[in-house]
């Protein structure tokens, strides 16, 4: 649990530090991303409470949304990408026209 509480701590002081350097005020902020001011407080300080809702709109807002992709992403199958390789090269020389 220690090292969650420390995840979401540090989640939460690197949005503060984003929203610090879009020098957006919690109100701001909060009005951007929909949300209350206590709920921004409480993502700031990374409180295990808030919705992933508002995280969601959080990268919105800050336009990395792409970023939830790599979240539960599925692993990478080495094999089945070696066998779509090998799928996609011809079997054989093609013949040249002499």
């Amino acid at each position: 649990m220690l090292q969650i509480d420390e995840k979401l701590r540090s989640l939460g002081s690197r949005l503060r530090a984003e929203r610090l350097r879009r020098n957006d005020t919690q109100i701001i902020f909060s009005a951007r991303l929909g949300i209350s001011v206590p709920t921004l407080r409480k993502m700031e300080s990374g409180d295990p409470g808030v919705s992933v809702g508002c995280w969601v709109a959080a990268l919105n807002v800050l336009d990395r949304a792409g970023d939830l992709d790599a979240i539960l992403a599925a692993p990478e199958d080495l094999f089945a990408k070696y066998d779509q390789m090998k799928q996609s090269l011809p079997r054989r020389a093609s013949r040249r026209s002499r």
